[in-house]
């Protein structure tokens, strides 16, 4: 019987391998993790967190501007962007830290170094190799930038945080939640955004409803969003980035932000030497219990390219290490995953859109509404929210939850339990609702828009 160095050898220090490593490690089994760049994957380094932090940042210009109904008297406000950099690079430090910190406790020998496959139950880190029984490999994924001329001038979403000087004219060409995020983010910091998307409306794959509310509502604050546009080049000029649209016209920006898309980060890391299987979209092909083509190789988060959402990784890290190390009853359900996104207003959902709902259950009754919130009555703002509920008529269940307004993540996270739990709409309606509040809409709505 082979004596390998370790049970379980973790490629990637993000969500997903951190938690894997920690987990495995607690219940007594010998785990390395490695990791080239700073703990903590994208989500903590240049991904939800910093975004978040942004996001509450570009809220204060619209708060300072809105005191004033309230009897407030605020004196002029502006932004030091450099010190807002530095306060969230010292937040970020000090999360690797924590990382850090829980991996060493559990256990787990943490390797700093890029790994490599040798072969089904061999990494080389750095020019030393070691054996595991098991290897998880958790790498993540990337900004896709297509090859459109002029990329050399353009960034990503992963260069978003730092930019130097702050761009007081940002183009941002992509319509997905990352792009549409920044879009909504720089223009509250005060910046003039212009958001291009080449398809007919942003946020594809969100319900109708939603994406045309959140995209009027984004307009409204000032983000000049422009469908149906295409970027035909990018070109630098001495007084800034010319960026030609495939109709012939030129916008100037001092940057421009290419988010298109994510892919698995899948280079250089051995996958072929040890013979794991990818996807047409250079994936990583995994079966339910997250097993590769290699027996003893597994994969799980962003590399499969299946749901890219830190707490999903999370989740899948779990079944994991109870399928390796316990004793495999956890699962993980795909279905009814809560999400949120940091548009102003923001988006919080779950479960299906109306498409999805009708495709798949057939006859759907539908519950919508659209309000000023209390807050704006005195604050000035015509910003509005929306919030719809989708009930599949043969069973009462409500099937899809979806919300345009302050805080909507917070919100929709605690009804995800519920729907999770299988609630119909008479549940919904016997719940008593907290007054004042925007989140009793969803207990209160009666009468059906449509069925």
């Amino acid at each position: 019987m082979q004596d390998f160095d370790y049970d379980l050898f973790v490629i990637g220090g993000g969500s997903g391998g951190v938690r894997a490593a920690r987990m495995a490690a607690q219940r007594g089994v010998r785990v390395a993790l490695a990791e080239s760049g700073a703990l903590g994957g994208t989500c903590v380094n240049v991904g939800c967190i910093p975004k978040k932090l942004y996001s509450y940042a570009a809220h204060f210009a619209e708060g300072f501007e809105q005191a004033a109904g309230f009897g407030w008297n605020v004196g002029e406000a502006t932004l030091d962007w450099a010190r807002l950099k530095t306060n969230r690079a010292t937040e970020i430090t000090r999360l690797n830290g924590i990382y850090n910190n829980l991996l060493v406790n559990a256990g787990v020998t943490l390797l700093h170094g890029w790994a490599t496959l040798v072969d089904p139950h061999t990494v080389a880190v750095d020019g030393k190799t070691f054996n595991a029984k098991h290897i998880l490999v958790v790498t993540g994924g990337k900004p896709l930038v297509p090859d459109v001329p002029g990329r050399e001038h353009v960034i990503t979403s992963d260069d978003i945080f730092d930019l130097h000087p702050f761009p007081k004219r940002l183009v941002v060409v992509g319509g997905g939640y990352i792009a549409s995020e920044f879009a909504s983010i720089f223009n509250g910091l005060g910046a003039k955004v212009t958001q291009l998307y080449r398809g007919e409306q942003v946020l594809r794959g969100f319900d109708d409803d939603v994406r045309s509310f959140v995209a009027n509502e984004m307009q409204k604050a000032g983000v000049d969003l422009r469908v149906n546009a295409d970027v035909k080049g990018v070109a630098k000029l001495p007084v800034g980035l010319e960026v030609t649209l495939t109709d012939g016209t030129t916008l100037m920006a001092d940057a421009v932000l290419y988010a298109t898309g994510r892919g698995p980060k899948v280079s250089n890391i051995g996958l072929e030497a040890a013979g794991v299987a990818l996807s047409k979209d250079a994936a990583i092909m995994v079966n339910e219990d997250y097993q590769t083509s290699v027996p003893s190789i597994y994969a799980l988060g962003d590399v499969t390219d299946r749901v890219q959402l830190t707490p999903v990784a999370l989740g899948e890290a779990m079944v994991l290490v109870d399928h390796l190390f316990g004793d495999g009853k956890r699962k993980m359900g795909y279905d009814f995953i809560p999400t949120a996104v940091f548009t102003h207003p923001s988006i919080g959902t779950v479960g299906y859109t109306e498409a999805e709902a009708r495709k798949h259950f057939g006859q759907v009754t539908v519950f919508r509404t659209d309000f000023k919130p209390l807050k704006h009555t005195l604050s000035g703002s015509n910003e509005r929210t929306l919030m719809k509920l989708l009930v599949d008529t043969a069973t009462d269940r409500v099937v899809g939850l979806h919300m345009v307004g302050p805080e909507a993540g917070e919100i929709v996270q605690g009804f995800a339990v519920a729907m999770k739990a299988g609630a119909t709409k008479a549940v919904f309606d016997s719940t008593i609702g907290i007054h004042p509040t925007a989140a009793e809409e969803f207990v209160t709505m009666r009468t059906p828009v449509s069925a």
